[in-house]
């Protein structure tokens, strides 16, 4: 469950039978609390923080949270490190794993895969229960194969559609970080996402959250309308589609 996605801050809640997981923590500590709330989670119930990368969007609020919820935070070493120099965490903090290789923990399955982004080894994740498998993955610079036979495996799934094309380069923004974003290490495109979706989509998922929508080079219902028309055209309107902010 999303508790908040956006260029500012990130943060969501993976919840089955009262054990939660929090992958990111990139929003104030009590907008964490108050919005896991809202989405009938109580934050004390949170056992672990998985972290996809080291950008202050995600890990801005990792160390208050740690402080109020003495839980333990997961990330690869390389991630590890440099959320550690970025927040002042102690290096023993975190539990260190191996990208793609699974993990339990909370009583989730959970398994990291590499996406490519402009960071020091960031990751998804796959977290699967009895109920079924959550795939999460924003901040992907490129639609890679690895990444969708990952989303492939899903039955519900938060996806970055990160930026109209149109509205990113007609914005202020330099073209430099024009260059990033559009860049193989960057975000994905509204037309992106719904392309990498409509190919990988198996018969399995059923609802799918539009995440880290930029609040300056995108719109809503306009990356709502990309997937939608795309996954019609796929054959694919039975999927539940939602944007998140």
């Amino acid at each position: 469950m999303p508790i908040a996605s956006s260029s500012s801050g990130n943060a969501y809640v993976v919840e089955n039978d009262g054990r939660a997981l929090l992958i990111d923590c990139g929003v104030p500590l009590k907008e964490v609390e108050s919005r896991c709330l809202e989405a009938g989670v109580d934050a004390g119930s949170v056992e672990g923080v998985l972290v996809t990368h080291n950008h202050s969007d995600h890990i801005s609020c990792l160390r208050p949270f740690l402080r109020r919820h003495d839980v333990p935070v997961y990330a690869n070493a390389l991630t590890a490190d440099a959320v550690a120099a970025a927040t002042g965490l102690d290096a023993g903090a975190f539990v260190i794993f191996e990208n793609g290789q699974v993990f339990e923990t909370a009583g989730f399955d959970v398994r990291p895969f590499s996406i490519p982004h402009d960071t020091p080894d960031p990751v998804g994740y796959l977290v699967s229960s009895h109920d079924g498998t959550y795939f999460h993955g924003t901040d992907i610079g490129s639609p890679v194969e690895s990444v969708g036979r990952m989303f492939s495996l899903a039955d519900e799934a938060t996806l970055e559609s990160n930026h109209d094309v149109e509205l990113l380069l007609g914005s202020g923004r330099s073209e430099t970080l024009k260059r990033r974003i559009l860049g193989p290490r960057g975000h994905l495109s509204n037309d992106d996402a719904a392309d990498f979706a409509a190919h990988y989509a198996s018969a399995r998922l059923k609802r799918l959250h539009l995440a880290h929508l930029s609040g300056e080079c995108n719109v809503p219902r306009i990356a709502l309308k990309t997937m939608a028309e795309t996954l019609a055209r796929a054959g694919r309107a039975d999927i539940e589609i939602d944007v998140i902010g």
